[in-house]
């Protein structure tokens, strides 16, 4: 018997390689289009680090009119978690990212180089799988469990690389009939790609981002057809990202040792490889030192995460872009009312080391993303998170009208308030514009002025001399200054800078007695157009 009847005896049914070739063309695009994708599994909650490479895979596929596609790769079915492909499908909607192809339910697909999940391709993996037999690339392997882990400990016992391989691959020599009668015996058995690698020789490689680099051959007879029937990533991923026309593989950085044995895949299949891109890892400063983002010991690592928190999926994407490409910040500096989708994102110019995720920086990038929003935005966003998350706050926000009138104050201008990182700052950050959540008689911090006499006499004379809702924001601002030199403090903060020994204070320190006696707070928002809000019977009673 020779290979072909090998492959025929453990895959009797499968096609030829060419029924799938035919079925599935190669991709008619522009030049230059990339074909990416994601390719997560249904293992547990998503990581942001999936969220991360949709987000960079979308704009490529975009800029170059390509194709982005999701590829759920569910071989591992002792991992897969209940609602897992759900999951996956649901927090790219919530981030914007949904793909031009693959999965859109648990159960249903868009495209037409499917089925998206891998354990639907079985029959396809199969026919690739039967061609390696036939063609001598591959072998059935009938050692178990046991045998493995003793050829484990015998590999440790002599201090040389674990794994299967040269003389340690005790069934790749076996002969043709030694494995069908094996076979026909009814053992047990897994298909092994049999490597044509030595370690003894190098390969060299272009990584997209990381540049040339040089890796010792890859000499592992690897399973590509594990006992369950189903393939292992290593196989499925070259067979799936051929057949998908995948231009691009965008991964981490900690894929980039298996660099050797994919090509050798490819090669051996007789396919053109795709670029590979590693992408950084996402890194945590961790008392002093650098550690990988992880989803035990992060909350932040959990894509989420950022919904229960209430930070817009915008914040997160315009963060990631920050930290992916270091020519962000500026170009968004440059162009702060522009959409993300605007700025040319290029994987050469993303960093080789590992990326630090800090969310105190993605927080402040929030704050700004936030400020370019209209105050309608900012109510609704706010509103529906609170429907799912804050009970309080959604009652607060109930009388529409007035909240946009809220949400309204000092936006839309030149310099926007960026108080707001997040729809769970709303609540204590909006409060103080509420009657019912104002207590107007607890202890405030005053700042300068603090004495209780100084801090009355300064509200009364202000009510009874200078205060008309009516006023313009100059004439306002010009009673504030008439109100200050009354009491004897400068009506211009540079005056008392000129001679601070002359006065007790300034204008600021007159206003900040008024803003703290209607606010609670030191530092808000513009107090004159609080003021407007507030209305001149909540002022009155506040500041009497």
């Amino acid at each position: 018997m020779d290979y072909k009847d090998l492959a025929n005896l453990i895959f009797p049914d499968a096609k030829d390689i060419s029924y799938y070739e035919e079925k599935y063309p190669k991709r008619n695009l522009p030049e230059g289009a990339m074909v990416v994708r994601v390719a997560p599994s249904p293992t547990g909650n998503v990581h942001i680090g999936t969220i991360d490479q949709a987000l960079l895979n979308k704009k490529l596929a975009k800029q170059t009119g390509g194709v982005f596609f999701v590829r759920v790769e569910d071989t591992d079915q002792k991992r897969e978690v209940e609602n897992g492909i759900k999951q996956i499908i649901d927090s790219l909607k919530k981030f914007d990212l949904e793909p031009d192809e693959g999965m859109i339910t648990e159960t249903e697909s868009k495209g037409n180089y499917g089925p998206y999940r891998q354990s639907l391709r079985k029959e396809i993996y199969e026919a690739y799988a039967k061609y390696m037999l036939a063609q001598g690339k591959a072998y059935p392997s009938f050692e178990t469990q046991e045998e493995l882990n003793e050829l484990r400990a015998k590999q440790e016992a002599a201090k040389v690389r674990t794994g299967y391989y040269g003389i340690w691959a005790t069934c790749r020599n076996l002969s043709v009939d030694e494995a069908v009668e094996k076979i026909k015996a009814g053992e047990d058995y897994i298909i092994r790609f049999k490597s044509p690698g030595r370690e003894d020789r190098k390969i060299k490689h272009k990584d997209v981002i990381k540049g040339n680099v040089e890796f010792p051959e890859n000499d592992q007879d690897i399973i590509i057809i594990k006992s369950d029937g189903l393939p292992t990533y290593h196989f499925a991923h070259a067979v799936d990202d051929h057949l998908m026309g995948t231009t691009h593989v965008l991964r981490g950085d900690e894929w980039l040792s298996s660099v050797p044995l994919h090509l050798q895949l490819f090669q051996e299949l007789g396919f053109k490889p795709p670029k590979y891109a590693h992408t950084p890892t996402l890194l945590k400063n961790d008392n002093g030192g650098k550690r990988k983002i992880s989803k035990r010991k992060d909350p932040e690592a959990a894509a989420s995460y950022y919904e229960e928190a209430g930070i817009p999926s915008a914040s997160v994407k315009e963060y990631l872009l920050n930290i992916a490409n270091s020519t962000f910040e500026n170009w968004r500096r440059a162009n702060p009312d522009k959409s993300i989708d605007e700025f040319d994102f290029q994987l050469n110019k993303m960093s080789v080391s590992g990326a630090l995720f800090d969310m105190v920086k993605l927080l402040d990038v929030s704050k700004n993303v936030i400020s370019r929003y209209s105050a309608e935005r900012v109510y609704d966003e706010a509103s529906k998170w609170a429907s799912e998350y804050d009970e309080e706050l959604a009652e607060i926000l109930k009388d529409k009208e007035y909240a946009l009138q809220v949400f309204g104050i000092e936006r839309g201008n030149a310099k926007p308030r960026k108080d707001l990182a997040k729809w769970s700052d709303v609540k204590d950050t909006i409060s103080y514009m509420y009657n019912d959540k104002f207590d107007k008689n607890a202890e405030f911090e005053y700042g300068k002025i603090s004495d209780k006499e100084e801090i009355t006499k300064i509200t009364k004379l202000y009510i009874e001399k200078y205060f008309n809702i009516n006023d313009d924001k100059e004439t306002w601002f010009n009673k504030i200054k008439n109100l200050a030199e009354e009491l004897g403090y400068a009506r211009e903060v540079k005056i008392y800078k000129a001679e601070p020994e002359k006065w007790p204070g300034h204008v600021g320190d007159i206003s900040t007695v008024l803003r703290v006696t209607l606010t609670g707070r030191q530092n808000t928002p513009d107090l004159y157009e609080i003021m407007q809000v507030l209305g001149e019977d909540t002022i009155k009673d506040r500041l009497s």
